[in-house]
């Protein structure tokens, strides 16, 4: 049964009841005392109908200030009805409004910057990847002309002209953004900032060391083909003359080998892959065998000596033997003959402690910060006597940060250097 028939026969019985009472008290009492009775009794009904009628133009003014009112007769359906519209509306609102929070969340979570505008470009929203991006403020900046907050030329014409089919490669605030305005309902507009300043820079790096690499290998390619060029060309070449070029080709080659060698150990450094296999290191026999290599590349050229007194340490055995023989090695190309270099192994309140000292030609401090990059030398033609592959302080970077460690370099030119490492005290291994 419908509930508008419910209704009218409801309403229909009350007011058949009504007039067979009448009627009755007109039977018993007389017609004016009945119809009296009953004028009294629709009056009654009215009554209460305005009642509930006011109570409910009361809710309606103030629908969460007060509870929704009982019922009586078809308004007991009729408020039924509203109470299960209201639960519904309040679950809607509390899936909206969790949606929303969801929403908010996300954006604000988003790498990228996003800025909402409305038809005349005034800022409505942004998320903090766009108050990075734009410099903006959504506090500060909101109901405000987005080309008034962001200043470029670059931007402001991207604005005019409209064309925003094609994506706007802006240079703002030290980053360089890809931006994007998409055009949404209302007139309204998204701005979409997206940060490839990292990419951009390891994009850089990607080109330089290919470039460098590329010239490295050049140069000792060059010097082999040119000296098998000549002994293909003559092959009545005196022995003497055969024997230099071969001792000249043969150098050339061992440091082609290092420089590939020193390619791959970075690369698999810089492996996410690569993970730190970590072990007990024995670090007496570790740097009395530096110490060996030390003196047999110095050829006693050099007063080398080690100072140990630190404990043994938990790591990479071929990976801490590798940055701290380019740190000893560097040391002993770049001191001048007689010169003095001291090797030292040292407990501390902050960790172990391995310390190369020598009072070689030494570092202008221009040059100090970029010493760990790669193929970077502060005198080139000194690096190609050397025979350094421009690799070497790049992987010791590389191996202190798998192990927490942190590289200090001191140095006054003419006067000599002091490069430190100083390791974490957990590094330590416990017996």
């Amino acid at each position: 049964m419908s509930s508008r028939l419910i209704f009218w026969i409801s309403n229909s019985v009350r007011i058949l009841l009504v007039a067979m009472g009448t009627a009755v008290a007109c039977y018993m009492w007389g017609t004016v005392i009945g119809l009296l009775l009953g004028l009294l009794a629709m009056a009654s009904l009215v009554l209460v109908q305005l009642f509930y009628l006011q109570r409910l133009a009361d809710w309606l003014d103030h629908p969460t200030s007060s509870r929704l009112p009982d019922g009586w007769g078809a308004w007991t359906d009729i408020f039924s009805r509203l109470y299960k519209l209201r639960r519904g509306d309040e679950k809607n609102q509390t899936e909206l409004t969790e949606w929303l929070a969801r929403f908010r969340q996300a954006m604000t979570l988003l790498p990228d910057g996003v800025v909402i505008m409305d038809d005349v470009l005034f800022l409505e929203w942004c998320n903090p990847a766009a108050e990075r991006h734009l410099g903006l403020s959504l506090t500060k900046d909101k109901g405000m002309r987005v080309t008034n907050l962001v200043r470029s030329p670059e931007f402001m014409d991207y604005i005019i002209l409209g064309r925003y089919d094609t994506p706007l490669t802006l240079s703002f605030r030290d980053r360089k953004l890809i931006a994007h305005i998409i055009p949404f309902e209302n007139r309204r507009q998204i701005l979409v900032t997206h940060d490839v300043t990292e990419s951009e820079r390891i994009d850089m790096m990607r080109r330089d060391f290919i470039a460098n690499a590329s010239h490295e290998l050049r140069t000792p390619l060059t010097v082999i083909n040119g000296f098998l060029e000549i002994a293909s060309l003559q092959p009545d070449l005196d022995i003497p003359t055969r024997n230099a070029h071969l001792k000249l080709m043969s150098e050339q080659g061992e440091r082609m080998q290092r420089l590939v060698e020193d390619m791959l150990t970075l690369t698999r450094l810089e492996s996410m892959d690569h993970l730190l296999r970590t072990e007990m290191i024995n670090m007496r026999g570790l740097l009395e065998q530096i110490l060996q290599e030390a003196h047999a590349l110095s050829a006693g050229r050099h007063k080398i000596t080690l100072d140990f007194q630190g404990p043994d340490i938990r790591g990479s055995t071929d990976e801490i033997r590798s940055a701290l023989t380019n740190l000893v090695t560097n040391a002993i190309r770049y001191t001048p003959e007689k010169g003095e270099i001291q090797i030292q192994w040292r407990n501390a309140p902050q960790g172990p402690k391995f310390v190369v000292i020598d009072n070689g030609i030494g570092i202008s401090p221009e040059h100090i910060s970029r010493l760990t990059e790669r193929f970077y030398r502060v005198d080139k033609s000194r690096s190609r006597e050397t025979q350094g592959t421009g690799l070497g302080l790049a992987i010791v970077k590389h191996v202190l940060l798998r192990h927490n460690a942190n590289l200090l370099i001191d140095s006054i030119p003419d006067q000599g250097s002091k490069f430190s490492v100083q390791f974490p005290p957990a590094i330590v291994f416990d017996a």
